[in-house]
């Protein structure tokens, strides 16, 4: 029989077991309680951003919106300036602190308060985004000087004119000349006019906007001009830069003493562009190519040297330069037999690069039409009768009603 000692031994090892479990217990419970309580702090401090942030959205909608204004003048060296705002009168203004005067220019687009017209910041040069969506950037041709044939005179001329001045303007300076400011590419349609200047858009690092002359004839008095302007703004913000202008005949015929009101607003978008291709202010790295197949309607004024200063013309393409053409359109073709280039260039005596490339797209065409999996000699007369047939009735329906 256990004494009353052992007993008492006993209870006093079982409380002391339930004392340390109660501990632990008690320990455990302490550290969720903790760790509850940083959950709690960071949501607190989550909460507490998003209302500040909240607050700093709410002072910045209550603030007073800002006019935009045009400096026209400065007074004296403290800031003062004479702007024109957007609503139409002009005021004598102050700038704010936070704007440095050495930073405003005259003609700077600023922002004035309300209230006190003070200067408050600048703004960024205003483009229409009809200009904006010129410059050419991921759509860039996939096209290089390899895929031009019989050319080489005239990509010789344009490479010394528009990429040489960029690339190497040491040149210029050691020889003691002004790198040519322009070029105005001319010869029929389908010459490949336009194909080089894809291929300059391609080959080079500069900026490139495209411009179609018909898209500068606007309805309204005055926006064809304005519009001239911010693209040689645009153009010289992003120098180094290549204006391309295709079918410049549109904005660029000669201009005539009797003239109807749409007429004279043309003169107006010509003569903006002839100030700007030619004017006091100096355009920098930008250089500009001209595309037409009207030389002989175009003003004089466009035309003589300071605005376009070479005329390379895209003459119909000889027996060499057709051969260099087929070659090039045929490269990537599956062709069963090999092709007989001097029978194809005699027979397309007067073809454009344009009307090769349609007759090697037709040659196709019959492969298709007969289920082949490859084109054939026959294919390429069959296509060259039908191209150069076509060609044939419209030079003699131009030549009617000439």
């Amino acid at each position: 029989m256990t004494t009353t000692k052992e007993k008492k031994k006993k209870e006093d090892g079982k409380d002391g077991e339930y004392l340390i479990t109660y501990t632990r217990h008690l320990e455990k419970r302490l550290r969720n309680l903790e760790t509850e309580k940083q959950l709690l702090d960071a949501e607190r401090l989550r909460l507490e951003q998003e209302l500040h942030s909240l607050r700093n959205e709410i002072d910045r909608l209550r603030e007073p919106p800002l006019v935009s204004a045009t400096i026209i003048d400065f007074l004296d060296e403290k800031g003062r300036a004479i702007v024109k705002s957007s609503t139409g009168p002009s005021f004598v203004v102050n700038s704010s602190r936070k704007v440095k005067n050495e930073k405003l220019t005259s003609g700077m687009r600023v922002a004035l308060n309300q209230r006190t017209f003070a200067i408050m910041e600048v703004l960024p040069t205003k483009l229409d985004p009809f200009v904006k969506g010129m410059e050419v950037i991921d759509s860039i041709p996939d096209i290089s000087y390899t895929d031009v044939g019989g050319l080489e005179d005239q990509m010789q001329e344009v490479r010394e004119t528009v990429e040489l001045p960029l690339k190497k303007p040491e040149l210029f300076k050691r020889i003691g000349i002004e790198p040519p400011k322009g070029v105005l590419l001319f010869g029929p349609p389908g010459t490949g006019k336009t194909l080089l200047a894809k291929a300059v858009a391609h080959e080079t690092e500069a900026t490139f906007i495209r411009i179609i002359g018909s898209e500068l004839v606007q309805k309204f008095i005055g926006e064809g001009a304005r519009l001239v302007r911010e693209i040689f703004n645009m153009a010289k913000e992003k120098a180094p830069t290549i204006l391309f202008i295709d079918e410049l005949d549109a904005i660029g015929s000669q201009r005539l003493k009797i003239a109807t009101s749409g007429d004279r607003e043309v003169q107006r978008t010509l003569m903006q562009l002839l100030s700007e291709l030619d004017g006091f202010e100096q355009r920098g790295d930008v250089k500009i190519i001209g595309a037409t197949n009207r030389i002989d309607i175009l003003d004089p004024a466009l035309l003589r040297p300071g605005r376009f200063d070479r005329m390379i013309e895209f003459p119909i393409p000889d027996e060499v330069a057709r051969e260099a053409i087929f070659k090039i359109h045929t490269r990537n073709l599956n062709i069963e037999d090999a092709l007989d280039y001097k029978k194809l260039v005699k027979q397309t005596e007067g073809a454009t690069g344009a009307d090769i490339k349609a007759i090697c797209t037709e040659a196709g065409m019959f492969a298709i039409r007969k289920d082949a999996d490859m084109i054939i000699n026959k294919d390429f007369n069959d296509a060259v009768n039908k191209v150069m047939n076509k060609a044939k009735e419209q030079f003699v329906e131009s030549r009617l009603y000439s």
